[in-house]
């Protein structure tokens, strides 16, 4: 590993926004946030996953993995980030390095090749290459060849040094926006800067959730300049510079780049979230309020409270019919992130109980929202094991369970509905529209009528007499007679 690298590893560890980062004592802090993952233990997904989770929703952009056949071979997709133009993020491009490549040192040289192919086939707005485990081990300069290609070509290629040995998935997030910061914000100007130009950072536009928010956006006259999210552009990321406000999504993994957003250019930025009308309403209020403070019409706030009354008024009025139907309902969320205290948050709202939600990739700050929202801090779970889980719907009486996708089936055994909330989900549940959207998906999933009929006793579990309008049978059959003693 570089010393580069490490000295990067180093400080993706040591985040100074991180208000529970700097309240460590120095001897702490120089620990990191976080265990590093050693050589080959790649629980939960490596560093080269990481990065390509954080950066591939830029749609424009040929995201080349330099790398054998088996790291990123016949890709299409990485999660369910939707797009409003370009399809090109969703292609999959590798060098499929072979033996032969490698022990005859033709890495970088097939890696050129790569790019100027791409370039030619597809016309990116740029290229962004990922180094892998086998790249790095062997010592290919990706970044020597993505400079020549720059020039050569007249197209930013961009290195992604992520090796996947170097850490866990977390950390890839972090050191794959930080190439960002390194070689692509600040190389474009904005036609027209404006003074409600904004960033949002992390917000993946998972089943178009962003498309449920933007509306909201557009009747204020904000406009996302900037953009590290779902149906981003890669001209947007380069532009971030000249917003006025940055709203951070998924604070963990991204806090890097709107504190350096900070420091290099001014930007104040905040954490929010569109799930669930409170935090909604408050992230628009907060946005207008940092907006108006940096020069932008006084007359955003009032506007902007008029269009919190106007949809809060609209959203409950649509939810009304439906509260009844899930009120006092019992959920077990099983979801990671910002979503373990902010689908809480939403669920609450609507006098639903929370019997538990997990903390897998929740940060110290998402625990304390949680333990904030919930008012303890007992029914917060690590990861827990398929068995744990059955074991807690069952004695906790949930009516449902809201978690990805490799949980639904613990559900099933349980004979408890299951709604997906994770990335690969459906139906967008951001914003306002998205609050009802995820009422009507409860309601279906705890109303169906089959859930009633799964968990009756099987007709054979039921002794004969006791069954609803059966004929008395004389029992003929030698031993059945036991089965109407008790009748």
């Amino acid at each position: 590993m570089s010393e580069a690298l490490k000295q990067k590893i180093q400080d993706a560890f040591h985040e100074p926004g991180c208000a529970t980062n700097a309240a460590k004592p120095e001897a702490e802090r120089k620990k990191g946030c976080a265990k590093q993952l050693t050589p080959g233990a790649a629980a939960g997904g490596c560093a080269f996953d990481g990065a390509m989770i954080a950066l591939q929703p830029i749609t424009d952009v040929a995201h080349l993995v330099h790398a054998p056949l088996a790291c990123w071979g016949n890709g299409w997709d990485n999660r369910g980030s939707a797009s409003s133009g370009s399809e090109l993020y969703r292609k999959g491009f590798t060098t499929d390095l072979t033996e032969l490549d490698i022990v005859m040192g033709n890495g970088e040289k097939k890696l050129y090749r790569a790019i100027r192919e791409v370039i030619a086939q597809e016309n990116p707005a740029a290229v962004f290459v990922y180094a892998t485990c086998v790249t790095a081990l062997i010592g290919d300069d990706i970044g020597a060849v993505c400079k020549a290609a720059t020039e050569r070509f007249g197209r930013p290629v961009i290195p992604v040094n992520v090796p996947g040995y170097v850490g866990s998935k977390n950390l890839g997030n972090k050191l794959g926006v930080d190439a960002l910061v390194e070689h692509v914000v600040g190389t474009m100007e904005p036609a027209e800067p404006g003074l409600t130009d904004i960033n949002i950072i992390g917000d993946f536009n998972l089943s178009g959730e962003l498309w449920q928010v933007k509306p909201l956006l557009d009747r204020l006259g904000i406009r996302i300049l900037g953009s590290i999210s779902g149906d981003a552009r890669y001209a947007q990321v380069a532009m971030m510079h000249r917003a006025r406000v940055t709203m951070l999504v998924c604070s963990h993994a991204f806090m890097a780049i709107a504190r350096k957003l900070e420091e290099r250019h001014g930007i104040p930025w905040f954490e929010g979230s569109f799930y669930g009308i409170s935090d909604t309403s408050a992230a628009l209020r907060t946005l207008c309020r940092m907006l108006v403070e940096r020069g932008a019409p006084a007359d955003l706030l009032p506007r902007c409270e008029a269009l919190i009354a106007e949809e809060e008024a609209r959203t409950r009025a649509e939810l009304a019919p439906l509260r009844p139907r899930v009120g006092g309902r019992r959920v077990l969320l099983y979801t990671g992130g910002h979503k373990t205290w902010s689908v809480v948050s939403a669920l609450q709202e609507l006098g639903i109980e929370v019997v538990g939600t997990s903390m897998r990739k929740a940060t110290d700050g998402d625990r304390g929202r949680v333990t904030e929202i919930m008012g303890t801090d007992a029914h917060m779970y690590e990861n827990m094991a398929p068995a744990e889980m059955y074991r807690l719907l069952r004695e906790a009486r949930a009516d449902v369970l809201m978690s990805g996708g490799r949980s639904q089936f613990v559900a099933l055994k349980a004979r408890v509905p299951w709604i997906d909330v994770n990335q690969e989900k459906h139906e967008p549940y951001a914003g306002y529209m998205g609050m009802v959207e995820l009422v009507r998906a409860i309601d279906r999933a705890v109303n169906n009528p089959m859930w009633a009929d799964l968990r009756e006793p099987a007709p054979w579990e039921v002794p004969a007499c006791e069954a609803p309008d059966a004929p008395f049978v004389l029992a003929s059959v030698p031993g059945s007679k036991a089965d109407f003693e008790d009748c």
